[in-house]
């Protein structure tokens, strides 16, 4: 079928709305007709780094509605409302155990290029377009393997829904899933974009006493302070990691870095207390630590958390439920787009403009 897409033609070009193929459903594969997705940092890395090969059809944050089913789709019917996921293998030890971001094949099924077969289900003039995170939902239909599809309520804005899929799911599942602060513990969040505030708000939701937000931007720390942040910090005007040992009494139980900036990692790991975890969400580069001092020498945790360590269909339903009873208004992040203004929702979502656009694809 004829669809429309937004193509990224070549590395650090600009996205291109154009006509391209999409085939039918294979087994265990469903069509879904994108109502809208999310503007995640990690299609403009793939874009600008073309870390996916390229030409591709990006985005991962596809919210829809199932137009057709594929043999052997038991899960899912015609008419659901879905949100798209990454993709997974469903068979490896991680996926069996409830692991799946960290899945044995997780970098080939969804920065590879093409569907779990190998094969492509999109195409121009006869050329395959490069697959995305095993959905592509820069389009106005996709197909997507039914384990990274989830059902959710038809009561719930869909439009708004995509962004749990990857960005949101991230951050709230990093506290709620990996490092479970317990209640009346103490939290510094550092970066207040759409994941660090996902975070603060499942630090709020577990009770902790303390949340500290971290950012360059006042605007996105006064937002922070609304969703459940009860100090915030201006990494350009105070001395931060003192700041937190003092309001604290010595540091941190737990942190969560979603810069990936180095001397930002640092800090989460200084402003910490003995025993103290750090969770690090962010694409970081190679960077130095003193390892005796910063962490061996108080007993201290650093680990990476891809995904939130999230189940999507366990736990994107569960953030829904949070978000209907008031405890999860991650719709204060969102900023919609046309279709046809996806670049300059990029560019919003870059200069710090929107903290998570949505772009309305039908």
């Amino acid at each position: 079928m004829k669809i429309k897409a937004a193509v990224t033609p070549g590395q650090g070009q600009d996205f291109v709305i154009e006509e391209v193929e999409l085939a039918t459903p294979k087994s265990n594969e469903v069509l879904v007709k994108i109502v809208a997705s999310g503007v995640c940092h990690t299609d403009a890395v793939a874009r600008d780094a073309a870390i996916a090969p390229l030409p591709a059809v990006l985005g991962h944050e596809g919210a829809g509605i199932i137009e057709e089913v594929g043999e052997g789709v038991t899960r899912l019917a015609k008419g659901d409302h879905v949100v798209l996921s990454f993709a997974h293998c469903g068979h490896c030890d991680h996926c069996l155990t409830g692991h799946p971001t960290v899945c044995e094949t997780f970098n080939d099924l969804n920065f590879g290029g093409t569907h779990d077969d190998y094969t492509h289900r999109l195409s121009k003039d006869g050329q395959p377009l490069s697959t995305f995170f095993g959905q592509s939902s820069f389009g106005t239909y996709a197909i997507a393997h039914e384990r990274n599809v989830v059902r959710v309520d038809k009561d719930v804005d869909l439009a708004l829904l995509g962004p749990l899929g990857c960005g949101i799911q991230t951050g709230a599942g990093t506290v709620l899933n990996k490092i479970k602060p317990p209640f009346g513990s103490t939290i510094a969040i550092y970066g207040a974009g759409a994941v660090g505030l996902s975070a603060i708000m499942a630090a709020k939701i577990v009770g902790c006493k303390t949340i500290i937000a971290v950012d360059v931007h006042d605007s996105r720390l006064e937002l922070a302070k609304e969703l459940g942040a009860t100090h915030a910090f201006n990494g350009t005007k105070v001395d931060v990691v003192k700041e937190i040992k003092e309001i604290t009494n010595g540091g941190t139980n737990y942190a969560v870095d979603t810069t990936g900036v180095p001397p930002v990692v640092r800090q989460s790991l200084k402003a910490l207390r003995p025993l103290g975890i750090a969770a690090i969400v962010g694409v970081t580069p190679e960077m130095s630590i003193d390892v005796h001092n910063d962490i061996m020498a108080e007993g201290k945790t650093m680990m990476g958390v891809i995904e939130g360590d999230a189940v999507p269909n366990v736990f994107i339903p569960q953030l829904i439920e949070y978000y209907k009873a008031g405890q999860f208004p991650f719709d204060k992040l969102v900023r919609f787009y046309e279709f046809n203004q996806i670049n300059e929702a990029f560019e919003a979502s870059k200069n710090g403009e929107a903290i998570k656009p949505i772009l309305r694809i039908q």
